[in-house]
């Protein structure tokens, strides 16, 4: 038997059928590709607004108003308001008794109490502020000081006064005295000082990131000046001048490798090279740029190779022809035309830098540095080294500073990406 001829109509019927599968296959798979891009969406906004939720209120701390009188013999005891002066002085009786006429404190202990109220860095501030007006010697100012961490985590609400004394790190007496401060307007919620100016600090309330940007500044400094010379020098010869053999081939593939080797493996490299074999010193932005230009020369060396490739053959070959040698077709054609596509990687690549955190816990840049550091070889930290630090600690106030540190953290970051944007929107040409 003979299978049945289908008819016209049937046929089209079928290929109907065939084509309607195909179109809902396809609605499906983009349903699919947008419910991933939402999820994706939706952890990146939850993460975010868990960031931002944190880190904004570390921006801010507690402050408490003082009338304190400058007592010239107390602060200056040499009278010429010298730095040694003033370290000879004695802010911390002044401050004492600008605490107990604030708070009425009478007792050793109801004393001893109040003056806990204020921060231990009070006494710096108030040496701060006579070296720079020592015309304030003799008089009576008013001045904002930061309260404790723990009187923070009070008023911030992580200390309940619900909680038996005897469980609390504030005393009945002490939240009575912050009451009364409150009332008469004496505490305010401000803008944190030392959150821009202060550095690594046990005291969260004097705590700062300001030793972490300088040190990141002078260690990507470093990278920049390494990495991106290298790297350009790197492409251009492997791209337009290197033959093509096997030792090229084998040089590629391992800076194809070295780009996805873990940043760790960096780290355990510049402690054997640059610390124990050359004798530098730990934790300092010199080595810390050695390390990063190593780890950042792979994508700088790739990125820089692909923006010569983008660069049309016709560019040389012309140049060439007007008699022009292979060097001057290079620098005076080749790569002004790729320099957008590098410096583009580049920025990319230190980027990566600045938020990498492993190679330089291995050389030691994980040290408390207190002092803010002024030069490539003074020890120093940098900013997602201090927020792995600040996240270990215990005290209350540090995670709020921990998150305000990742969103400074993600700020410069974020620039950097758009500034690679907008130099490839502004300089690439499309042939």
């Amino acid at each position: 038997m003979t299978k049945a001829m289908m008819t016209p109509q049937e046929a089209a019927q079928r290929v109907q059928q065939s084509v309607n599968k195909r179109y809902a296959a396809e609605r499906r798979f983009q349903l699919i590709g947008k419910l991933a891009i939402a999820t994706a969406l939706g952890f990146l906004v939850i993460l975010m607004s868990t960031i931002v939720s944190k880190g904004v209120p570390g921006f801010f701390q507690h402050y408490i108003q003082l009338d304190v009188t400058l007592d010239a013999e107390l602060l200056d005891p040499r009278g010429d308001a010298s730095v040694d002066s003033l370290f000879d002085g004695n802010p911390r009786k002044v401050l004492q008794q600008a605490v107990y006429a604030e708070t009425g404190a009478s007792g050793r202990k109801g004393k001893k109490e109040a003056f806990k109220l204020v921060s231990s860095g009070a006494q710096d501030r108030l040496r701060a502020m006579i070296l720079d007006n020592p015309n304030l010697l003799g008089t009576t100012q008013r001045i904002w000081f930061a309260v404790d961490d723990d009187v923070d985590s009070f008023l911030r609400g992580y200390i309940k006064r619900e909680t038996p004394e005897s469980d609390r790190r504030l005393s009945d007496r002490q939240i009575g005295f912050i009451d009364e401060l409150q009332a008469q307007g004496k505490i305010e919620y401000q803008l944190s000082d030392y959150l821009f100016s202060g550095s690594a600090s046990r005291n969260a309330e004097m705590a700062g990131v300001k030793g972490a940007v300088v040190g990141s500044i002078l260690t990507l400094t470093i990278t920049l000046l390494l990495a991106f010379p290298i790297g350009v020098a790197t492409a251009v010869y492997l791209e337009e001048f290197a033959p093509k053999n096997r030792l090229t081939e084998i040089i590629e593939v391992n800076i194809n490798n070295l780009a996805a080797v873990p940043s760790v493996v960096f780290g355990i490299l510049g402690l054997a090279v640059f610390i124990g074999f050359f004798g530098f010193q730990r934790s300092l932005p010199l080595v810390g740029g050695f390390v990063l230009a190593l780890m950042t020369l792979p994508t700088i060396i790739i990125s820089s190779r692909a923006a010569l490739k983008a660069v049309p053959p016709s560019i040389r070959d012309a140049a060439l022809g007007m008699g022009a040698s292979r060097v001057q077709v290079i620098t005076h054609h080749v790569l002004p035309l790729a320099m957008p596509g590098m410096l583009t990687g580049t920025i990319i690549g230190m980027a990566q830098a600045l938020g990498e955190t492993a190679p330089l816990l291995m050389i030691g840049m994980v040290a408390f540095i207190v002092d803010t550091p002024t030069s490539f070889v003074d020890p120093g930290t940098v900013l997602p080294v201090q927020i792995f630090m600040w996240a270990d600690f215990a005290e209350r106030m540090y995670v709020a500073k921990t998150s305000a540190a990742i969103l400074i953290l993600l700020t410069f970051l974020i620039v950097m990406n758009a500034l690679a944007v907008v130099l490839r929107k502004k300089f690439e040409r499309r042939w």
